[in-house]
């Protein structure tokens, strides 16, 4: 009874209206879950990015690359720990230089920073880690840094550059027998220059061994390095050839030993060089930034791929 009482008041033509709305709002959220679906199954059917044959070639050669690099500087560095570990004393059990002015220590801080920094290469490139690859582009970038300020001191500090390589030869003067290392060095320059220390052969009365007032057979001396013959019979190297040399005349002593100094013969030495050690200089820049754009790339495709994942 009550039924038919509601469809009684109903105004006529108003339940005819209502259906079509009543329709629409029931179809509208089924056609907007259909379109993200959709949008979901086309998102999944398309394929993440893979690596392209180049940037594989890359990531190899950028393995490769700092591998070599690892071998030079664990080399270097064994040279330097080589170099530390068979230094022979001094008499009485002393070493004749401390560790830190020891020369050899270049070689192993070299080393230590250059197989560093490939490993972080080699590592980075084989493993896709981009936390090791950046960190092997800041020490890229820092030593190119480094290079770029230090050859800019050269260009505007010549002079005072100049001085300090003369208290440097004077030095190996003085320390000559207490170092091997700078013994060997003095030594090479001065056979290979035809030259006897720094200004003139006099130079080697400022050594306390060398002195005439010292006691042994080297007072009044100069190393076999200075002699014009330093063998004898063309074989045999003769140590002795220059024990005496200061207490000789001008003239005797200009006839058995190279009597011009090193400063002039090395600072000439250098002159001549300069367009190779430009070219050795841009050679290194040249070869860091080959490595640092082989990281570079293979950083960004790395960087991609985890992007898209």
């Amino acid at each position: 009874m009550a039924l038919s009482r509601v469809r009684l008041f109903q105004p006529r033509g108003e339940g005819t209206r209502l259906l079509p709305q009543a329709s629409r709002l029931l179809e509208l959220p089924y056609s907007s879950f259909d379109d993200d679906d959709d949008d979901d199954d086309e998102l999944a059917e398309q394929d993440p990015p893979k690596p392209s044959p180049f940037s594989r070639c890359v990531r190899y050669l950028a393995f490769l690359w700092n591998l070599l690099f690892l071998l030079l500087g664990l080399l270097t560095l064994a040279v330097g720990v080589w170099g530390l570990l068979t230094k022979s004393p001094l008499p009485g059990g002393e070493r004749g230089v401390s560790l830190g002015s020891d020369p050899m220590l270049l070689f192993v801080l070299a080393g230590l920073g250059a197989s560093t920094v490939s490993l972080a290469g080699c590592l980075g490139a084989l493993r896709a880690s981009p936390c090791l690859l950046r960190f092997f582009l800041g020490a890229v970038l820092a030593f190119g840094g480094l290079e770029l300020l230090g050859g800019l001191l050269l260009l505007l500090l010549r002079r005072r550059l100049r001085d300090a390589l003369r208290d440097l030869l004077l030095l190996c003067l003085l320390r000559y027998l207490e170092d091997p290392d700078l013994q060997f060095l003095v030594d090479e320059v001065q056979q290979g220059l035809q030259c006897c220390g720094l200004e003139s052969y006099r130079d080697w009365e400022s050594n306390p061994y060398f002195n005439c007032s010292a006691p042994g057979a080297r007072a009044c001396g100069v190393p076999a390095s200075c002699c014009r013959e330093p063998l004898q019979n063309g074989s045999v190297p003769n140590g002795q050839c220059g024990f005496g040399a200061l207490a000789l005349g001008p003239a005797a002593a200009g006839a058995l030993l190279h009597a011009g100094g090193c400063g002039a013969a090395l600072a000439a030495w250098l002159r001549g060089q300069a367009g190779a050690i430009a070219a050795g200089a841009a050679a290194l820049v040249l070869l860091e930034a080959v490595g640092a754009l082989m990281a570079l790339g293979v950083l960004g495709e790395i960087v991609a791929v985890r992007g898209w994942q």
